[in-house]
């Protein structure tokens, strides 16, 4: 195990912005690891709630028309899988960013490494969450909720033998890696299936496979956002941050480029 407190990692605590500047922030940070600044523990709302596509996601899949009514952003993560929808107040993100000769070179060890103070603070609300067990099957592939399940990095209730709660996912870029994860608070299955094509799945089917830490505990978002900040901090022993001028700066550069551009939410031809 690395030992992550010897180095300077900072935590910036939960800001709502669009979801197109969030991903270009999960950027940023790994540019700021990768030339030598702090490594970085984030939790993030998105506003509005929105969808993101997996990498590789075909267009088809997306009720773009119920997007756009219902004012749901649309945009398209570096990492793979299936859309997920991130609810303004159901959903709860969280990244890390560090140098990637600082981690394991092999995927799930790195999962493994990073993902502790998740689980750390599922425990700190009473909620008995662990990797999956057993892989499960697919129920609906374009949605990221509803794939096939893997203990490399779905997190589940009731100790790996329930529904999902959390999925993670990782990319390395310019020697950096980022890992970003979506945590479910409330489900809300008829939001979050409505944003996709004729999916075909029920309300009940979506229940079955997923859950959020309201179905299993009574507590706030405000108290759930801490304990994952709270876990998160003293996982890398890190100081309160903030971006600066430059990095929010070059945020904006980058969504531009990319995020909030057709050509990369629609056809992916944007540079990666």
């Amino acid at each position: 195990m690395t030992d992550h407190a010897d180095r300077e990692w900072r935590l910036i605590r939960e800001e709502a912005r669009p979801g197109p500047l969030q991903m270009a922030l999960d950027e940023v940070a790994a540019e700021t690891a990768a030339a030598g600044g702090p490594r970085t523990v984030r939790v993030y709302r998105w506003a509005p709630s929105c969808l993101s596509m997996g990498y590789g996601q075909a267009v088809e899949t997306v009720d773009w028309d119920h997007c756009e009514s219902a004012g749901v952003d649309v945009t398209r993560r570096q990492t793979g899988g299936g859309g997920i929808y991130h609810d303004n107040e159901g959903d709860i993100a969280y990244s890390i960013a560090a140098p990637a000769a600082e981690l394991p070179g092999e995927l799930i060890e790195s999962y493994h490494e990073l993902c502790p103070p998740i689980l750390d603070a599922f425990a700190r609300l009473g909620v008995d969450a662990d990797f999956v067990e057993n892989e499960r099957p697919s129920i609906y592939q374009p949605a990221c909720y509803l794939r096939g399940l893997h203990p490399a990095h779905d997190v589940v209730s009731d100790g790996g033998a329930g529904r999902k709660l959390a999925g993670n996912a990782q990319y390395r870029r310019k020697e950096a890696v980022i890992q970003h994860g979506s945590i479910t608070y409330d489900s809300r299955p008829e939001d979050h299936l409505a944003v996709f094509a004729d999916s075909g799945v029920t309300v009940e089917e979506f229940e079955e496979r997923v859950a959020g830490i309201t179905d299993i505990v009574e507590v706030s978002r405000e108290e759930a956002v801490d304990a994952f900040e709270t876990a998160l901090q003293e996982w890398a022993d890190a100081e309160e941050g903030e971006w600066t001028d430059a990095e929010l700066e070059r945020a904006e550069e980058i969504a531009d480029q990319k995020y909030r551009n057709d050509a990369w939410i629609r056809e992916r031809d944007a540079e990666r």
